[in-house]
């Protein structure tokens, strides 16, 4: 729940940073069809701002996210509002990866369910060292099916089973080890450390910053020989465009970044 007439979702830009607020802070920011809406709106303009060059997900109060909003599934015995719900968040989690600017999830308590599976579907995590992540659904008699996508993605089979059968949290050190978050800080730094990653990504050319990751995010599915074909491809490609050039031209005579051209 949140004040009446206060968004679910909140949106602030820093510089080059878009930082999006999930505000449900009484309901542990669970996700419910509201928010889930509101991220994909938000999402939508920002696959065409060419300003932002990259985008934190954080949160209010004191749970990242608890996943989906049991109060909300609990309303409806109905087959296709369930699936309505959870086919619009897989949309909205899968369009995190086809926006052209990484997207860093700043997790603070615990992210657990969906609320796991949001931060499996960012490019990078930057968790709080008292941070847990858990994949609960088994404790209520339902598999955390659409979270097990991109779990299993970041931290494979075995380690992704582990958490999906037994339901068990784990911890921010155990997250960072199978590559479910990227970076473990102190809860007192954890604001500016996220900034820090975020302003540093931030300061790269765009085109290379949104190439590389469709890049990535494409080869990724492909076999390895698939794989190294379409990235050689990209690199000869890459070499020839202008903020290549540039970059390679102040490498070599030891001069500062470059103002980056491309968008």
């Amino acid at each position: 729940m949140t004040v009446a007439n206060e968004p679910v979702l909140l949106r602030r830009d820093v510089g080059r940073v878009a930082i999006l607020t999930l505000n449900r802070p009484k309901a542990m920011n669970a996700l419910s069809g509201e928010l889930i809406d509101a991220l994909q709106a938000e999402f939508d303009r920002l696959m065409v701002d060419r300003e932002v060059r990259c985008v934190v997900i954080e949160a209010a109060g004191r749970a990242f996210s608890a996943g989906h909003d049991l109060n909300e599934i609990r309303s409806s015995n109905d087959y296709a509002f369930h699936y309505d719900l959870v086919t619009r968040c897989s949309a909205m989690m899968m369009t995190i990866g086809k926006l052209p600017q990484p997207v860093i999830a700043k997790v603070h308590a615990i992210a657990t369910a969906a609320g796991c599976q949001l931060v499996a579907a960012c490019d990078l995590a930057v968790a709080a060292s008292d941070a847990k992540f858990a994949t609960p659904g088994v404790k209520i008699g339902l598999f955390c099916g659409t979270p097990s996508v991109p779990l299993g993605r970041n931290v494979g089979a075995k380690r992704a089973l582990d958490m999906l059968f037994t339901g068990d949290p784990i911890d921010a050190a155990t997250a960072l080890r199978d590559g479910l978050v990227s970076r473990v800080v102190p809860p007192t730094e954890l604001d500016a450390a996220t900034m820090a990653v975020a302003e540093q990504i931030a300061a790269k050319s765009p085109l290379v910053l949104a190439q590389g990751k469709e890049l990535f995010h494409k080869h990724m599915s492909m076999e390895v020989e698939q794989a190294y074909a379409y990235a050689s491809a990209y690199m000869a490609g890459g070499l020839m465009r202008e903020d290549a050039k540039l970059g390679i031209d102040a490498f070599v005579a030891k001069q500062p970044q470059p103002d980056w051209k491309g968008r």
